[in-house]
């Protein structure tokens, strides 16, 4: 149902109660004071609705709206200076891309070994830290299957964001690197105008079929008119609110009633290598930080397995270098789609296929020796 088309009003009915209990959740969680209360309430909430199996629903205009908002929002951190500051990170933002895409590997390895069954591209799309929907095509062109991989990418994200911001707010870790966004006053007229650029931006990279689009479309127009010193306007507290809540409902909405039911085996062996994943970017992303000089917090943020949109905000809300994780996350997406395809045909003409002629012929021996 999922961004399916407009059906009538029992699709009305069921958007109406996710966004009721989104909201409450929202609030009980900003209530109880948990990290991310407004995107983290809503996630679960949804994930629980989908669970049991009630009428719930999140249009694909959520998504885009969600992401639209947190683009802007985070461009506007990309001032001059933070520009000319952040600019000698950029190969090690290249490095941190092929980290991931390594460590995607390696975690495939780690899943295969749990579930021998499992085809490569299947296996490596579901573990490589990208977008859901462009990982799950990417495995379908080279024979994957589509479904697992969008299951496995969901885990992922689902399980990054409900434990990173849990530990670094319950450590302690906060207000490391303070960043301020270039405009600080809010402009109605100046915000229409802000939003009118930045949702341009989103449907030309959409026209494009670029990834991530009303994501990195606003991103990216934001950043070139902060980095030119044009301040439009700031945006309030209750909008990227708001933003966080739809992301969230979409989130968890990605999760259908069987989904905890269907695969069972397959989701312990997606959270195993998840777990890997973390564990070895979390030490890659250390080992930058004292390379760099970038606090380790932020680093180690910088390159966990999450989304742009979810890791860069629990930067902004723990003060941890928006900016450096935002151009992290980006930096990564774009090696990840860019170069995962190509590292895939190498990776399997070198190893896969001859693990798959030695499967091949294990049961050709077999059958010769029955005979």
């Amino acid at each position: 149902m999922l961004g399916a088309q407009w059906k009538g009003p029992r699709e009305l009915k069921a958007i109406l109660l996710a966004v009721t209990l989104c909201t409450c959740a929202g609030a009980l969680f900003a209530w109880i004071r948990t990290p991310l209360p407004w995107m983290l309430g809503p996630l679960v909430v949804m994930a629980f609705a989908r669970w049991r199996n009630w009428q719930v629903d999140a249009p694909l205009l959520f998504r885009d709206f969600g992401q639209t908002v947190i683009g802007t929002a985070l461009g506007l951190y990309f001032t001059p200076v933070v520009m000319t500051q952040i600019s000698r990170y950029l190969p090690f933002m290249v490095l941190a891309g092929f980290a991931a895409l390594t460590t995607g590997y390696i975690s495939s390895l780690v899943l295969r070994r749990q579930l021998p069954q499992m085809d490569a591209p299947t296996a490596f799309y579901s573990c490589v830290p990208g977008g859901a929907s462009e990982m799950a095509v990417l495995a379908e062109r080279y024979g994957g299957r589509q479904d697992l991989v969008a299951v496995a990418q969901s885990l992922r994200i689902l399980m990054v964001v409900g434990t990173v911001p849990f530990i670094y707010t319950y450590g302690g870790v906060h207000g490391l690197d303070v960043y301020q966004v270039g405009a600080r006053d809010i402009n109605l007229a100046g915000m229409a105008l802000l939003f009118g650029i930045t949702i341009a931006g989103g449907f030309v990279l959409k026209f494009a079929r670029a990834p991530n689009c009303f994501m990195l479309g606003p991103l990216l127009c934001a950043i070139t008119l902060t980095a030119l010193d044009i301040k439009l306007s700031a945006l309030p507290g209750w909008l990227t609110n708001l933003a966080q809540l739809v992301l969230g409902c979409s989130l968890g909405a990605k999760f259908e009633h069987d989904f905890f039911h269907s695969a069972p085996r397959f989701l312990l062996a997606v959270a195993a290598s998840t777990v890997v994943s973390v564990l070895l970017l979390a030490g890659f992303g250390w080992a930058m930080g004292w390379a760099t000089g970038i606090h380790p917090a932020t680093s180690i943020l910088a390159t966990a397995p999450g989304g742009i949109a979810e890791m860069s905000i629990t930067a902004k809300l723990l003060q941890l270098g928006v900016p450096i994780v935002t151009a992290f996350h980006v930096s990564r997406v774009v090696v990840l789609v860019t170069v995962s395809s190509p590292m895939y045909k190498f990776v399997f003409n070198r190893f896969e296929k001859s693990e798959t002629a030695a499967a091949i012929s294990t049961p050709n021996s077999t059958n010769e020796e029955t005979t």
